[in-house]
């Protein structure tokens, strides 16, 4: 036991690589400016999204981290309900259901880059702009999101993998 404490590595790289994503989730610009609901849905749709970008940068790549990442995602999500007082009995289900959400969305946005930009668009304000779907805020999102692609696109792969990610700053 301590030998393990002695040689472990103090974060993992799954770990690291999440909390850029929640930081660049979570960036003020996204909220205050461009409309994204500033609520648990709003937050996990963000989460999600960011998730889903490093992920498709590291299609094909990296499988054992991919998985660690995603494994990561579902940890915190299951930290955050308990934090929030949801009790134990309930955790599973709503981790469940969180999971159909997430897995559906890294569906959603993946059909809609493969096809025209348009549909990028849709598959944001579907998810993120529900209540107001002619929201200006999808089409930010997608050029954001668009941009990001490129940025992570010249990130090396191992450093993704260790746990060096970083996102743009969201511009209007």
């Amino acid at each position: 036991m301590i030998l393990k404490r002695l040689f472990q590595r103090s974060a993992k790289a799954e770990r690291s690589c999440y909390e850029a994503i929640v930081a660049a989730a979570r960036h003020p610009t996204f909220y205050a400016d461009w409309g994204v609901p500033d609520t648990l849905d709003g937050r996990f749709d963000m989460i999600a999204l960011h998730t889903f970008l490093v992920l498709d940068r590291l299609k094909g790549e990296e499988p054992a981290f991919r998985q660690a990442l995603v494994d990561e995602f579902f940890a915190d999500m299951d930290r955050s309900l308990r934090e929030m007082g949801v009790g134990d009995l309930s955790v599973g289900k709503k981790v469940r259901k969180m999971a159909e959400a997430f897995y559906g969305r890294l569906a959603a946005y993946d059909q809609a880059l493969a096809g025209e930009a348009a549909a990028l668009e849709g598959a944001l304000a579907r998810n993120i702009f529900p209540d107001q779907p002619e929201s200006p805020g999808a089409r930010l999102l997608a050029a954001h999101v668009m941009a990001e692609r490129a940025n992570l696109a010249g990130q090396n792969t191992g450093g993704i993998a260790a746990g060096r990610v970083s996102f743009k700053e969201p511009t209007a």
